[in-house]
């Protein structure tokens, strides 16, 4: 499929009583779509699927138009939200510890490069010691987070079913080393809809 008719597909699936806090709605979508503004219209879809969860479907065509239009950032953004659509989503505030007290001194990329490991109350096998688990990192909006800086983040674990068990309000914290990075406190975790195939 090209550009537009991947744009049409993802439109299709979002209710039409969807709006956006600024009252976008897809009937916007489709005006941007009858002048061949795709662009736009593949910005407010994103912006529409904040509003309710929507299908692997809608995130796979948004992320092929993104990348048909060579939209690097949007294009990683939608598998990111694919991914989310499969496992479900884990958001936490995130605060870095700052550069003189940690092994890091430069920013974190905010577009789910960095894949640190966390203690989220696991433990290894003969229970002595927490297991740290690996999960991507996606800063929500900005590029990049500062050493002692703080924002909300979303997390997409390597393995998902070892993070099942967390909660809004706990205290997980990050590790690049041995060290302690930053620690979070987790805002949302939401399964996924239906069981990832």
């Amino acid at each position: 499929m090209d550009v537009p008719e991947l744009l049409e597909a993802a439109g299709l699936l979002v209710p039409e009583e969807s709006a956006t806090e600024n009252d976008i709605t897809v009937a916007d979508v489709w005006e941007y779509l009858t002048h061949d503004e795709w662009e736009l219209a593949l910005g407010l879809l994103e912006e529409l699927a904040d509003a309710r969860p929507l299908p692997l479907g809608f995130w796979e065509d948004l992320a092929t138009a993104a990348e048909q239009l060579r939209l690097e950032k949007s294009a990683a953004w939608c598998h990111w939200r694919s991914y989310e659509a499969c496992h479900g989503i884990i958001r936490a505030d995130l605060t870095l510890r700052p550069a003189a007290e940690a092994r890091r001194r430069t920013p974190i990329s905010g577009a789910g490069v960095l894949r640190p490991m966390w203690n989220i109350g696991n433990r290894t096998p003969t229970g002595d010691d927490p297991a740290l688990d690996i999960a991507r990192l996606w800063v929500e909006r900005t590029p990049f987070l500062e050493p002692g800086g703080r924002a909300t983040v979303r997390l997409a674990p390597l393995d998902p079913q070892r993070w099942r068990h967390l909660g809004p309000g706990q205290v997980i914290t990050m590790h690049e080393d041995r060290s302690v990075a930053g620690s979070a406190v987790v805002l949302e975790v939401r399964r996924p809809a239906a069981p990832a195939a």
